[in-house]
């Protein structure tokens, strides 16, 4: 990653906007161009990845599509040679080509576990109907008269159904968050429960009904009453099993982040490893910052420095004797080792100071612009409705005053592969409309923000794989251990077990709250 540019040209896409020279361009991108890898042989076997080019700035013209993306824009085309930790090899290919080829039959056994659900539900809810009007089909004429106990009974089975389907729509149809490696153990016993049980209702009615062409319609309609009244009650034990048990907290997990470190802790009930993963991933998305492998990039570098400065060379051959000067280098590579935290302790101190000064430009020019907008809606109200700014204008009438200190300043953060200039102009415009102050609208570039703020094409965790030594379906219990891995990094979770707490009482009487003022003869009053 290159540094901070301080050179006055930012933006060829706003030379409409201010002018600047060819040649302030051509030092800008030649003071920008990384260096070639002097590691020849790892180069050879990475494979260069680039990240998404931010949109273009303004409208959908052509032409303007091709000048306002700037070279120089928060470098979102980066090259990530082999002496990167986001390089792949030929195996990493393999790997990713094989994922998606699983992901491929996870979807064909998704969709086959909700044929299945569907087929099972609509004989679930015809089972009851088929009871009642086989009777009058088939044998009509030697039915016994019901009258108004039967009308009832009617009545009583469509409401029952009708609460019964709104109950099943809303606890089983569900949009799928996420696709599992395992079959929902519960989900799918209540699948097996409900089919044993309609099964079995469908060979006694053949046996003592349809066989035996009974007369008794009345007990019939009660037949198929009582096995609507068992289905409601299985539905109720859905409730339990799949949203009540698991409200109760038992767990603690700790989430950290193998990279750099970030940890989350969470309270979770009786779930499954994959249950449990999932609520993981669910609150990673909201809760940890986006992960930024350039923050790593300059932690490693100066790791580098240090370990080649403790490399020995002997300068006269092995048949020399130059065991006193090894001696001495050694020393010197050690002394230098030593002096390395005043090194990292300098650099920190530099790179806040420079954050802190670029942070206050970039508030200085935020409010100034937002000042300017303010002026700018006074004045146009005053002018005739066809030519009010809509706040894309707004927006693209002010972003080139705050444009190079927002720019200097997430280069320096090193946020600039998370915002495009596109983006930016979104942000500001919509900052506009709802009247938002300048605060507002710089709080999503101060701080890093959690991984859901941004485009999916800018999250580096996509597809997760758990690892984990237990069965996956298994539930938690304390000391497990389980890893969600993706391309880039991987979350730690450690589970551990809410500890019983036992809360004793110890009563205190009001009346001895009694105080006496014990006063000394020195104590003047």
């Amino acid at each position: 990653m290159s540094t901070a540019m301080d050179t006055e040209s930012t933006y060829s896409g706003y030379s409409h906007y201010s002018g600047h020279s060819k040649k302030a361009h051509r030092q800008g991108r030649d003071r920008h161009k990384s260096p070639r890898s002097k590691d020849g042989s790892r180069s050879e076997k990475s494979v260069t990845i680039q990240t998404p080019p931010a949109e273009p700035l303004l409208g959908n013209d052509a032409s303007r599509a091709e000048e306002g993306q700037d070279d120089n824009w928060g470098e979102t085309t980066t090259a990530i040679t082999g002496t990167s930790e986001h390089s792949i090899s030929q195996e990493d290919i393999a790997r990713i080509s094989k994922d998606l080829e699983d992901s491929v039959g996870l979807d064909c056994k998704r969709y086959l576990g909700l044929t299945v659900a569907a087929v099972l539900g609509l004989l679930v809810f015809l089972t009851p109907i088929a009871f009642i009007l086989l009777p009058q089909i088939l044998w009509r004429d030697d039915l016994e008269p019901c009258g108004t106990v039967c009308e009832g009974l009617f009545i009583s089975v469509a409401f029952k159904l009708l609460i019964l389907l709104i109950g099943t729509w809303a606890l089983f149809f569900r949009q799928p968050k996420a696709d599992i490696p395992r079959v929902f153990v519960f989900r799918a016993l209540l699948l097996v429960l409900i089919f044993l049980f309609v099964f079995s209702y469908w060979l006694f009615y053949g046996v003592r009904i349809l066989d035996s062409k009974d007369t008794n319609y009345q007990g019939i309609v009660q037949y198929a009453v009582s096995l609507v009244d068992a289905l409601l009650f299985i539905h109720y034990l859905a409730i339990v099993l799949l949203e009540l048990r698991q409200l109760q907290p038992m767990f603690t997990v700790k989430v950290v982040r193998s990279t750099d470190g970030e940890s989350r802790y969470y309270s979770l009930g009786h779930l499954s490893i994959q249950r449990a993963a999932l609520v993981v991933l669910e609150n990673y998305y909201k809760d940890f910052t986006v992960y930024n492998p350039a923050l790593l990039t300059a932690s490693k570098s100066r790791a580098a420095k240090h370990m080649a400065g403790l490399k020995v060379y002997n300068v006269d051959g092995p048949g020399n004797n130059a065991s006193g000067q090894s001696r001495a280098m050694i020393a010197a590579a050690a002394r230098r080792r030593d002096s390395s935290h005043n090194e990292l302790y300098y650099e920190e101190a530099d790179h806040e100071r420079r954050v802190k000064k670029r942070r206050a430009r970039l508030v200085v020019a935020v409010e100034e612009a937002f000042t300017h907008i303010k002026r700018l809606q006074a004045e146009e109200q005053q002018k005739a409705p066809g030519e009010m700014m809509d706040p894309r204008e707004a927006a693209q009438a002010i972003f080139p005053s705050m444009a190079r200190a927002l720019q200097k300043y997430l280069r320096t953060t090193r946020q600039q592969q998370y915002h495009s200039m596109e983006s930016i102009l979104q942000h500001l415009s919509f900052c506009i409309t709802n009247n938002m102050t300048p605060k507002a609208f710089l709080e999503r570039y101060l701080n890093p923000g959690p991984t859901l703020q941004y485009d999916r094409d800018r999250w580096f965790s996509k597809q997760w794989t758990l690892v984990s030594e237990e069965a996956v379906t298994s539930g938690l219990q304390d000391g497990i251990v389980f890893v969600l891995k993706c391309l880039d990094f991987s979350l730690v979770v450690n589970v551990k077990k809410i500890p019983f707490i036992k809360l004793s009482e110890e009563f205190i009487d009001p009346k001895s709250h009694k105080f006496v003022l014990r006063l000394q003869s020195e104590t003047s009053v």
